[in-house]
């Protein structure tokens, strides 16, 4: 989520979140070399994010985001790039050992015939990781995060999860037997990088290049509920691997956005974690060893006697008329709410930028200070009642971090505004935590 652009690479990093760079400027013999292509996209997710809602607005009269699923959406991406900062990757880690030593042939790396063939490649593998990911319930259980928003604009795009790279770098490992590493780590971030843009309820339709490419058209019905839109249209870039293997549908009826069973929650562990206690409290119903392992192996809509792959009976009715959950909150507490969240996004971003520098012990504060925040401010959006408690104890951390200079403000001109601001945060708290106490004991009495 941390980057920056250099001068002058303004139209080449727009370029790359389209995939229109040349093989000849994103071909690189060493994996050492292949630029952070996703960590440098930072400015232009926020400057495509800001244009969409501008338009929206302009164009619907609305905003085409709200301030709980928005941050919860930036929240799971934070979440889900946490993992980078112990390696570079599941998908390149094993790729890189595949072809160390497995590899039977070595394309050059420096043709334009290899960079399509991966180009290809790498859609081809995407095609199945995503199915799979839709078919497997354990897969399934990570990928869910993405499609838990019931709203489709471009903070979705980030909605990720923290598991599922565990279990996609088992599928592109056939093509390290002859393409080098450093191809695929270019065409591994562009493929992820195009998904971004498509991510959008504001284009419509674009005319002949929908029979061959993913388009914002073709994933929302992705990423609707309806009975139409279930498991289909699985492509990264292209849509012709739906179109050949019968996972194809185009959009017809109105579509309605979230998960089957929505979750009504924007705590961001919750968001990323349910299902799997889900898989495992289902799979503690059954009797036999065979249904226990087929409740994590299976289809999410499997049960004994069925499909593997299970069937829609049990969903309940689209109408069209579904509204997302959306509960509603005070004006001071959104801006609160976003205040503390631009303040974790400037730690996240230190924490990306000086992980080298880091001891162990402040490297794994300012991790788990992140999650913690996150998590908080998902407890203030559903407005749990153990909230106050949970904040007031994130203020301390807060108060501590800041106190020791591991907490930089947005600006420097902005250090006492922020000190002042981050003591009233704890003291509120702390007289909501203690009201709270009173009114328990009183009850209790």
């Amino acid at each position: 989520m941390a980057g920056a652009v250099e001068p002058g690479s303004v139209s080449r990093g727009i370029r790359t979140m389209f995939f229109m760079l040349t093989p000849n400027e994103s071909t690189f013999e060493k994996v050492e070399d292949v630029p952070q292509y996703v960590q440098q996209a930072t400015p232009f997710f926020v400057g495509l994010m800001v244009l969409e809602l501008l338009v929206g607005v302009l164009k619907t009269g609305g905003s085409v985001v709200t301030i709980s699923d928005g941050l919860t959406s930036i929240s799971a991406g934070m979440i889900s790039r946490l993992p980078l900062l112990l390696t570079r990757g599941c998908e390149l880690t094993a790729y890189i050992y595949m072809w160390d030593h497995y590899r039977l042939v070595e394309l050059p790396w420096e043709s334009a015939w290899t960079w399509w063939l991966t180009f290809l490649g790498v859609d081809f593998c995407y095609y199945w990781v995503h199915r799979f990911a839709h078919e497997v319930a354990f897969i399934w259980a990570a990928h869910q995060v993405h499609h838990s928003s019931e709203y489709y604009n471009l903070t979705t795009a980030l909605r990720q999860s923290l598991s599922q790279q565990f279990t996609s770098w088992i599928f592109y490992l056939p093509m390290a037997l002859a393409v080098p590493p450093s191809i695929f780590a270019v065409h591994i971030q562009l493929n992820l990088l195009y998904q971004f843009w498509i991510h959008t309820e504001l284009i419509r339709d674009l005319g002949p290049l929908e029979w061959v490419f993913n388009t914002p058209k073709h994933h929302r019905v992705h990423h609707g509920r309806n009975i139409y839109c279930l498991d289909k249209n699985y492509g990264g870039i292209l849509i012709i691997w739906d179109r050949l293997f019968g996972t194809f549908a185009p959009e017809t009826d109105k579509v309605v956005y979230g998960l089957v069973f929505p979750i009504k929650t924007f705590e961001i562990l919750n968001v990323q974690l349910h299902y799997y206690l889900y898989l495992w409290r289902r799979s503690t119903t059954y009797k036999t060893i065979s249904d226990k392992l087929s409740t994590f192996v299976k289809g999410p809509s499997w049960k004994p006697g069925k499909a593997r792959l299970g069937d829609h009976v049990d969903n309940p009715k689209v109408t069209g008329k579904e509204v997302p959950h959306d509960p509603s909150w005070s004006l001071p507490l959104q801006v609160y709410v976003v205040i503390h969240f631009l303040l974790v996004l400037r730690t996240y971003h230190e924490l990306f930028e000086n992980k080298m520098i880091l001891s162990q012990f402040i490297f794994l504060g300012m991790t788990i200070y992140i999650l913690l925040t996150l998590t908080s401010l998902g407890f203030i959006i559903d407005q749990r009642p153990t909230a106050a408690v949970l904040e007031m104890l994130r203020c301390v951390i807060m108060v501590t971090m800041q106190r020791y200079s591991y907490m930089k403000p947005l600006l420097p001109s902005l250090v006492v505004p922020t000190e002042a601001f981050v003591s009233l945060s704890l003291l509120y708290w702390a007289l909501q935590s203690f009201s709270q106490l009173l009114n328990i004991k009183k009850k209790a009495d």
